[in-house]
Parts: structure tokens; C-alpha cells; sequence
């Protein structure tokens, strides 16, 4: 069976967990990598704008970013594709636009926003 977003499935309640079509486990390394997904999770199916992922990535004081923030935001979403694609789930599960980046999953493929849902 091959993997598509549809059949993409997230934890975010708890430690990270995300499971391809199958149901295997995909390791996501890298704490803003993992951020970055748990991010994109918690918005699946909408753009989040750049400043806000930037925002949330990297709070507190400007002096804790990098110099070039959305260059920097920019590798972790090229990391996370790569770790995606590497897991045979593809690169298209993380879309970009100039409004910002959307994690093309259904909400209910994330457990919280499933749960949130159903409470």
C-alpha cells in the first residue's frame, strides 16, 4: 500500500508519533524538526504563516533566532520533507505557498485535534 497524506497518521498527545499507511512508525529526528511537525499538525489542512512558525520555533527575545529566521525555518521544512520522503511518505505531505507552509493531512489523522473533536 503506498503512503499519501490521507493515510498519515499523527500523535502529537504525548511524545511525537507519526505512523505511514501501514502503520509502521516513522522516526522524525531533531527537536524543531519534531516541533516544526507537531506545529503543522496542530493547523493540519491550513496555512500557518511564517512569522507565526517562527514565532513559536523560536520564542522569547529576538537574540535566541538565528540571524536569517526564515532561512532557517526554510532548512527545517527542506529536514523534514527529506525525512518524509526518506520514509516513503513523499514530500508533499508539507506544502508551501507564499501565505506559509500547510501539513496536508485530514485534522482527524492528528489524535488531538481528533480528540478535541470528539470532547
Amino acid at each position: 500500500m503506498s503512503t499519501t497524506a490521507e493515510t498519515v497518521r499523527i500523535g502529537v498527545l504525548g511524545t511525537l508519533q507519526v505512523h505511514d499507511a501501514d502503520g509502521r512508525a516513522v522516526p522524525v529526528g531533531g527537536y524543531r524538526v519534531r516541533a516544526l511537525l507537531i506545529l503543522l499538525a496542530l493547523d493540519a489542512g491550513r496555512v500557518v504563516p511564517p512569522q507565526q512558525l517562527i514565532e513559536r520555533l523560536w520564542p522569547g527575545d529576538r537574540d535566541g533566532r538565528p540571524a536569517d529566521a526564515a532561512n532557517a525555518l526554510q532548512s527545517l521544512v527542506s529536514r523534514l520533507r527529506a525525512l518524509l520522503r526518506q520514509a516513503g511518505i513523499g514530500s508533499g505531505l508539507v506544502e508551501s505557498s507564499q501565505a506559509g507552509y500547510r501539513l496536508t493531512v485530514p485534522a482527524e489523522a492528528v489524535d488531538a485535534v481528533a480528540f478535541e473533536r470528539a470532547a
